[in-house]
Formats: C-alpha cells, structure tokens, sequence
C-alpha cells in the first residue's frame, strides 16, 4: 500500500527530515509502507500541520474513509425517540459519514391502534408513528424500531442511550459480547448517580460496563418541544480518546512511555490507529478502566465535528465541549436549585428572589464540580453552555421540581405530599438528589460549604423553613 503525504516547506519531524524540500509550496510524495514506530510519528506530526490532508492515516490513499458509521439509539422514550428522529434526519443529510438507516431498540410492548392491537414496534415501523410516548410525530422512513437488544446494536460504532438510568447496569449486561470492541457511545440520560461512596456519572457506567468510551449530551431540552422542532440548544460532552483518529484530540492523553521492544510479537491490527498503546482519563483525570479498542482508520474520525454532524438541526443548535463532569453535574444539581426556587417564590417572594436564589444556586453547582471533578471541569460548562446556565434558567421557570416545591408552599404541605396527590407517588427528581448529595457532603464534613444545598434538603425534612434563605443569601455575599 502507498501512502501519500502532503508535506509543507519544511518538516519539523526527525523521522521525516528526508522528506524537507525547499520550496514554499506543499509537494505531494509517495513513500514506501511505513513500520508502526514511524506511523506514530507521523500521526503526531500530522496532528501539528494545518496544511496535513485530513484522513491522511486512512485506509485509502485519497484519504477519504471507506466505511460509514452505523448508528443505534437504545430507548425509544418521548425522548429516546426525538433524539432518533434528530439522527435519521441527519444520517441521511451525511451519507459520507453515516450509514443511513437508524436502529431504534423498542422495549415490545402491546399497544391499541386504529381499534387494533399490534406490537409497538411493528406501529413504528408501519406508521412511523411512536403513538403511545410521542403521538402526532412523524419519524424519519430511514428509523427502524427494533424490539431485538442485541440485533439493534450489531454493527453500530455510535451507541446513543436513552433510558431510565435504573436500567443502564441491566442493559450493559445484555449488550455485552454483543457490539463492536471499537464502539463509541452518548449518553443522552441526564444527572449523575450520588451515594455516601461517591459521584458516578452515567457516561462513564456505561463506558466502564461495555469497554467502551461514551459522552453526555444535556441541555434545556423539552422533548416534546424538540419534536415539534421549536428552536432550541443542547451540549454533547465528548473528550475524544487519545487512540482514536480524531480532528479534536483529547485534551488529557497519555502518551506510551517506552517504544515497543524490537522483536516484541503483536497480532495483526490492519487499519488501527498507531496510537493503540495510550489510555484514556476519566472524568478525574484517572486512567479509565475501560481499555478501549481504537476506531479504525478506515471509519471517518469520531469526533466533535462527526458527532455534531449527526445531532445538530435547524432546530436542535448543539455546542461541543469536551467537560463530560460538568455536563453531567449540571444536570442533577440544577435540579436542587430549581425546588429552592419554586419554595421563594411560593412564599410569594417574587422573581427577585429566585434571581437571588438561581445565582448562589450556580455557585454551588460550580463549587461542587471544581471539588470533586477539579481534574476536567470546566467553570464555563456551568456558565455558558446550554447544560448548565439555560437548563437552570428553564427548571427555575416552570419545570416540574420548581413548581412542586411553589404548589407546597402555597398549599403549606411537603412537598412528599405534593408527589403522593399530585404525581400519583412519582418522585421529584430533585428531591432524591438533594437527599443523595446531602447525605454525600455530611460524610465529609461539608454540608456547612453548601448552604444552599443543604438548605433545600432541611426543607424537604421538614427541620427548616423558606425563611432560612435571607440567611443563606447573607452568608454567600461575605
């Protein structure tokens, strides 16, 4: 195989000196197979030369990538299916990137339709129609629902998740032994998991259950409104493997420490990017527990700008960062902020007050990300992407935690009995994750460092009154 490389006027690359030319215009040359010790040069050297065609390390000497990617959304939700809709439509658009066709697994289930009833998925696929989570929306030709786990995924080198987090150790099970060693994946499941133990992101449950890498995507995010396809944003958190051929390296790589023994026996590896050996870091900046399977080179790079590719629409604006932690923090923690909110204004306190409320609210969130996420989240995750500042914005708005906690106060009941009468039983999201995280900071010694926090979890116990947070808010202007 001939490799070419379009070198600039001068190379910087000791494996490449040979190759300098002097003249100020790129010249486009043939050089022989390269070993394994100069790809790797070359990959780095590439990395650091605007003028480098891109897909230089592919398969094919035009540098195009001759395989596309497959893609399977697992969940099929209000908005397990609008994310599906979003990607059919855009794998269609993108033929040189993805395969058209979307595998949608559908949890099978009995549904009434047109006086009959059939199976869920066989209405999907017939109607393209979701009638029982997401009616009156028509889904892509190109979405197939699937009702077979293992047969949606086969194949598929982007996994989109989107169920109920309870079911994601559940599902990691099933898909084991079942999807491509070099499958990457995004996490459309908003929040974090907090126990006395620790923080855990969903990303990074479902990367270390399938040996895989996988983001979060979060944001000011209504289903039923993206469906609709009214104007609105998301962030995808994606730190790209340092192994994988990227145009986004990731910002925290590891670089191999020796070069391999002369001799050393290794299997065959057509098509793997040179870069095998480097591990990826977790949200701690730790080396991950998943030893990831490079992407091969012969698949256009996963990326931020393939995975933008395949999100964004004319409606659904997406913004890349690589801040898995702060995307997935501001997800849960905004949640506490928006019951403290709801618990001002329904003691009639005004928007003046929930202003109050929402920017020491913000503080906290980004205290608690820099505290225990310090190694990789970022302060403008929280303050400038959709994720973070604009999902706060929305859940303090009329979200379901803020106007539970606005219904008790007004009512003067708890706001327990609010999701006993009002939500037939189901819980508020954010009343579990202030327990959780309370819980958390009072094993440490810091529950007095978030008096927000800590405040909003005194209420929901009935040990406090809405008249706790003039002194919350004193406290967080000294």
């Amino acid at each position: 195989m001939n490799i070419f490389l379009r070198l600039p006027r001068t190379s910087i690359c000791p494996a490449f000196s040979a190759f300098a030319f002097p003249t100020t215009q790129p010249v486009l040359r043939r050089l022989p197979q390269l070993s394994r010790h100069n790809r790797f040069y070359l990959r780095s050297f590439s990395a650091q030369q605007p003028n480098m065609a891109s897909g230089l390390l592919s398969a094919t000497e035009n540098g195009a990538a001759n395989k596309r990617h497959k893609v399977t959304v697992v969940g099929s939700g209000n908005w397990g299916c609008t994310i599906a809709k979003i990607a059919a439509e855009n794998t269609k658009e993108h033929p040189n990137l993805f395969e058209e066709q979307v595998q949608m697994w559908v949890f099978e289930e009995q549904v009434t339709h047109q006086g009959k009833t059939e199976n869920l998925s066989d209405v999907i696929n017939t109607q393209h129609e979701n009638v029982k989570y997401l009616p009156n929306i028509k889904l892509p030709v190109n979405l197939v629902a699937n009702p077979s786990l293992e047969d949606a995924v086969n194949g598929s080198s982007i996994l989109i998740f989107n169920l109920p987090h309870q079911f994601i150790h559940k599902i990691c099970a099933q898909l084991k032994g079942h999807i491509v060693p070099y499958a990457r994946g995004i996490s459309c499941i908003k929040g974090v998991d907090v126990s006395d133990e620790g923080v855990f992101l969903f990303s990074e449950w479902i990367g270390d259950g399938l040996g895989i890498y996988c983001g979060a995507l979060s944001g000011a995010n209504l289903a039923s409104e993206i469906a609709q396809e009214k104007l609105c944003e998301t962030t995808i958190a994606y730190d790209p493997p340092p192994m994988d051929h990227s145009r986004n390296p990731s910002r925290n790589p590891t670089p191999r420490s020796t070069t391999p023994a002369r001799g050393e026996q290794r299997a065959a590896e057509p098509n793997l990017s040179p870069l095998t050996d480097m591990q990826h870091r977790d949200a701690r900046g730790r080396i991950s527990k998943a030893r990831l399977t490079p992407v091969p080179l012969d698949y256009p790079p996963l990326d931020h700008d393939t995975f933008k590719a395949l999100f964004q629409r004319p409606y659904f604006l997406v913004k890349m960062v690589p801040d898995v932690a702060g995307v997935s923090l501001s997800g849960a923690l905004k949640n506490i902020v928006a019951l403290a909110a709801g618990f001002v204004v329904g003691q009639g306190w005004g928007n003046n007050a929930k202003a109050a409320i929402m920017r020491v609210g913000l503080q906290e969130m980004i205290k608690f990300g820099k505290e225990f996420f310090g190694e990789t989240v970022s302060t403008a995750t929280f303050t400038e992407e959709s994720a973070g500042v604009a999902d706060l914005i929305t859940s303090c708005s009329g979200g379901r935690n803020f106007n539970g906690a606005k219904l008790a106060i007004e009512r003067g009941v708890s706001v327990q009995e609010i999701e006993q009468k009002e939500l037939n039983g189901q819980k508020l999201q954010g009343t579990s994750t202030a327990a959780e995280v309370y819980s958390f900071l009072q094993k440490r010694g810091l529950e007095d460092d978030y008096p927000l926090f800590t405040a909003t979890h005194h209420i929901l116990e009935g040990k406090e009154t809405v008249h706790v947070f003039p002194t919350v808010l004193k406290k967080a202007q000294m």
